[in-house]
C-alpha cells in the first residue's frame, strides 16, 4: 500500500539524462489509469548519476513512494552520444586483417562534398600509431584462406601496454561469415591483459562492408569503458537507496535490453534518449488518429525531427555521429546498429548564439549546457543563448521555469543579448532576442524540409507532435514557416522522452549478412539461419520477459544484383518455401518503384542481409476506444504578460494559462501561453488551441 492507503498497482520509472537537463518520469496506481508524476533537474556533467539520483528521489517524494515500490526502471543517456562527438572515450587500438590498417582512414571511394577541396574528412577514432595488423584471411564464403597468426597477436601486447591502452577493437575482414579468427584473439588478449575491454567487430555488426563495421567496432571500444563504469556506478547507487527492481536500458532503435547486455555493447545507446521521444509521438499519433506526423524534440542542446507515418517511426541500421557538416551525409563517422532514422541539429535552449565574420548571427551547435548554463541562470554563464532569448521574449516565466527550481534573471539575459549579439549589429536587446529566435527556428524548418524532400514526403500535409523543455516554446512559429497547420503537445511534453520510455518494448535486433540469389533461394539454410538468429535475439530479451508471448519481425535487405544498395522487405511469419521467392521479388519489385519511380525489367535480386527482432508486446492501451469529444469552455486565464509577436513585430499583451488547470473541452484564441512545470506551449495569433479528451494540447492554424 502507498502512504494514504492507496493499492500499490504497478510502477515504473523513467531517466533520461540530456546536455542540459535530467528528466524523470514515474507512473504508478491501476493499470490503464496510472497516476504520472515527473521531475527536471540540471544534469550534473561531471557525476552524471548524482543528477540520475536526486531526479529519482524528487520523484518519489512527490508520488509519496519508498524505493521498494518500484516494479521497473528503465534510463536512457546520450553519455556515449557526446563521448563521441567530443572525443572523450578510452584509449583505443584497433586490430585487424594485414593489409587493410588504413580501411578507417579510407572510408569510402566517394566524397561527401564533391566540389570542396578543402574537405574535412572525419578524424577515425583510432589513429595509426594504434592500429596493428596480423596475418589471417578468411574468404566471403568461410573459408580459411590464411590461419591466424596467434603469435603475431600475442607480440601485440607489450605495445598495447607500452600505449596504456584500454579498450580495443579486434575487425577482421569477413569476419561476419566466420568469426573464429576475432574470438581466437580475444582469449589470448584477455589471457595477457584482463583488465583490458576489447569489442570484436563480429559481435557488435556481423554485416559485410568492413568500413562500416570496422568503425562501429571502434566506436564501441572507444566508448566502451566510460559507459561500464558510468553503468556500473549507477546500478550500486539505485541498489543503496533501495531501488533493487529490474534496471533496463533503451537503445536508439527503440527497445530496451538489459544492464549487461547495454554495458558490453554501449554503442547501440547511442540515440536512446532521442528514442524515446520517438516512440512517444508514435503513441500520441496511435491514441489521435494522425496518420502523417513530424516528431520534434527539443532539449537544452540540440533539435530532433523524426517522420512517423501510420503510427510507426522510420528506421534504419545506418547513423552517423559527429558529422563534420551540418546536415550532410557522409560527414560523420558511420555505425551499423538498428535506430529510428531522425535528423538531429544544434539547436537547444542552451545553444549558443554569436555574430560571425560576415555580421550574421549564427546559433549553435555548441551548448551552454547544465555547467554554467545560460547567462539567465546566474551560475556563471555570460554567453546569449536561445533560453536567455526566449526569456526576453516573454515565452518563459522567470520565476517558475524547470518546476520552481531555477529563478532566471532577465537582466542577465538582456546584457548577454546586448553584448553578444545587440552591439555587434547595432541592435537593441528585444531585436537581438527576436533575432536569435528567428535564425535557430529557420535551422529547424530547414533541417525538417531536407528530411522529408530526401524520404519523398511533403512537410506540410503533416501533423507536428512537439514535446521536450523546448519545443512547445517553438512549435507554432516553426509549423508556420513548414506550412503545417495543426500542432499536437502532449501531456508531460516537458519530460516527453523519458515518458516514452515507459512505452517501449524489451526488444533485441540480430543481424546476419549472408548472400542468397532469391530465383535460387536456399530455403533450409535460411530457415536454418533465422532460427539461430531468434536464439540468440531470445538470449538477450528473456531475461528481462521470462514469461509470456514474444513477438518477431524478420527482414531482408535486397538488391538487384550490381547494385550498391539494397532496400528492406518485411519477411513472412513461419518457415520459409521455395514459393515465397516469388513473392519477396514482387514486394521488392514494388518497393523499388515506389523509392525510385522505376523498375529494372528482367534484372535478377539477390538478398545480402537478414535481421531479427524479438520483443515484448508493446502497450497498446491506444486501442481502446477514443473518449467522447468533451463539450467546448472558454476558460479564464490565470494572468497576462508582455510577449512578443513575430507577425506584428512587437511586444503584445498575452494571456497565460497553467495547463493543469485546463480541462478537456478547453478552448484557447491565440496568442496565448500555456504553461506547465516543464515546458510552455506559444500559441501564435494564427491559431486556436483546446485540450482533447485524453488531454493532448491541440493547436489548429485558424481558417
Amino acid at each position: 500500500m502507498y502512504g494514504d492507503g492507496r493499492a500499490k498497482g504497478r510502477a515504473r520509472l523513467a531517466v533520461d539524462i540530456g546536455g542540459t537537463f535530467t528528466d524523470v518520469a514515474l507512473e504508478f496506481g491501476e493499470a490503464g489509469k496510472p497516476e504520472r508524476v515527473t521531475a527536471k533537474v540540471l544534469t550534473t556533467a561531471r557525476e552524471p548519476e548524482e543528477g540520475v539520483m536526486s531526479a529519482v528521489a524528487a520523484a518519489l517524494g512527490q508520488a509519496g513512494l519508498a524505493p521498494g515500490d518500484i516494479d521497473v526502471i528503465v534510463h536512457g543517456t546520450t553519455l556515449a552520444t557526446n563521448a563521441l562527438i567530443e572525443r572523450k572515450g578510452a584509449n583505443t587500438a584497433f586490430i585487424t586483417t594485414e593489409g587493410f590498417r588504413d580501411v578507417l582512414e579510407t572510408g569510402y571511394e566517394k566524397r561527401f562534398e564533391h566540389y570542396d577541396v578543402n574537405i574535412d574528412k572525419p578524424t577515425p577514432l583510432v589513429g595509426r600509431t594504434q592500429r596493428f595488423t596480423v596475418p589471417e584471411r578468411m574468404s566471403a564464403r568461410g573459408e580459411v584462406l590464411l590461419a591466424l597468426d596467434e603469435e603475431a597477436v600475442a607480440k601485440l601486447v607489450p605495445a598495447l601496454e607500452r600505449l596504456s591502452v584500454t579498450s580495443v577493437a579486434v575487425g577482421y575482414l569477413h569476419s561476419y561469415v566466420d568469426d573464429s579468427h576475432e574470438r581466437r584473439t580475444r582469449d589470448i588478449l584477455a589471457a595477457a591483459l584482463p583488465d583490458l575491454k576489447i569489442t570484436l567487430s563480429a559481435e557488435v555488426g556481423p554485416e559485410i562492408r568492413e568500413y562500416e563495421r570496422f568503425s562501429t567496432a571502434c566506436a564501441n571500444a572507444y566508448v566502451q569503458p566510460l559507459m561500464s563504469r558510468y553503468l556500473r556506478r549507477l546500478e550500486q547507487l539505485l541498489v543503496a537507496e533501495g531501488l533493487t527492481c529490474p534496471l533496463f536500458l533503451m537503445m536508439s532503435g527503440g527497445g530496451l535490453t538489459t544492464l549487461d547486455t547495454a554495458v558490453r555493447l554501449p554503442i547501440r545507446l547511442v540515440e536512446s534518449g532521442p528514442a524515446g521521444g520517438a516512440i512517444l509521438a508514435s503513441h500520441v499519433a496511435r491514441q489521435c488518429g494522425f496518420a502523417d506526423v513530424m516528431a520534434f524534440d527539443m532539449g537544452g542542446t540540440t533539435a530532433k525531427i523524426c517522420l512517423i507515418s501510420d503510427g510507426r517511426p522510420e528506421k534504419s541500421r545506418r547513423f552517423e555521429v559527429a558529422r563534420m557538416y551540418r546536415n550532410l551525409k557522409g560527414s560523420g563517422l558511420p555505425v551499423r546498429i538498428p535506430v529510428i532514422e531522425m535528423v538531429e541539429i544544434g539547436a537547444g535552449g542552451g545553444s549558443i548564439a554569436r555574430v560571425d565574420a560576415m555580421a550574421r548571427i549564427t546559433v549553435g551547435p555548441d551548448s551552454a549546457g547544465s555547467e554554467p548554463g545560460p547567462a539567465c541562470y546566474g551560475r556563471g554563464g555570460d554567453e546569449a543563448t536561445v533560453t536567455d532569448a526566449n526569456l526576453v521574449l516573454g515565452k518563459i516565466d522567470a520565476g517558475r521555469f524547470a518546476g520552481g527550481q531555477i529563478t532566471l534573471s532577465p537582466e542577465d539575459a538582456k546584457k548577454a543579448m546586448k553584448a553578444h549579439v545587440g552591439e555587434p549589429l547595432g541592435l537593441d536587446g528585444l531585436w537581438a532576442a527576436a533575432g536569435i529566435g528567428e535564425i535557430v527556428e529557420e535551422n529547424m524548418a530547414n533541417a525538417a524540409r531536407v528530411h522529408a524532400i530526401e524520404r519523398g514526403k511533403v512537410i506540410s500535409r503533416h501533423t507536428m507532435i512537439a514535446f521536450g523543455g523546448g519545443a512547445p516554446l517553438h512549435a507554432g512559429r516553426l509549423a508556420d514557416k513548414l506550412g503545417i497547420d495543426r500542432v499536437a503537445v502532449p501531456l508531460g511534453a516537458g519530460v516527453g522522452s523519458a515518458i516514452g520510455f515507459l512505452r517501449a518494448p524489451i526488444s533485441y535486433e540480430v543481424v546476419r549478412s549472408r548472400h542468397m540469389a532469391l530465383e535460387a533461394l536456399e530455403v533450409a539454410a535460411a530457415n536454418t539461419l533465422l532460427a539461430e538468429m531468434r536464439t540468440a535475439a531470445e538470449a538477450v530479451v528473456r531475461p528481462g520477459a521470462p514469461d509470456g508471448a514474444l513477438v518477431e519481425n524478420r527482414l531482408v535487405e535486397m538488391r538487384y544484383v550490381g547494385q550498391g544498395h539494397e532496400l528492406a522487405i518485411a519477411l513472412p511469419a513461419g518457415d520459409l518455401t521455395v514459393a515465397h521467392g516469388t513473392e519477396l521479388k514482387a514486394q521488392y519489385e514494388a518497393r523499388y518503384a515506389q523509392q525510385y519511380g522505376l523498375n529494372v525489367p528482367n534484372m535478377a535480386v539477390e538478398i545480402l542481409t537478414w535481421s531479427l527482432t524479438l520483443s515484448t508486446p508493446a502497450d497498446v492501451d491506444e486501442a481502446t476506444a477514443a473518449p467522447a469529444p468533451p463539450p467546448l469552455s472558454r476558460p479564464d486565464p490565470s494572468g497576462w504578460r508582455q510577449m512578443f509577436d513575430s507577425q506584428q513585430g512587437k511586444m503584445v499583451r498575452t494571456a497565460v494559462y497553467w495547463r493543469p488547470d485546463l480541462q478537456p473541452g478547453a478552448a484557447i484564441t491565440g496568442p496565448a501561453v500555456i504553461a506547465e512545470d516543464e515546458t510552455a506551449t506559444v500559441v501564435p495569433a494564427a491559431f486556436d488551441a483546446a485540450v482533447d479528451a485524453r488531454g493532448t494540447l491541440v493547436l489548429e492554424r485558424r481558417r
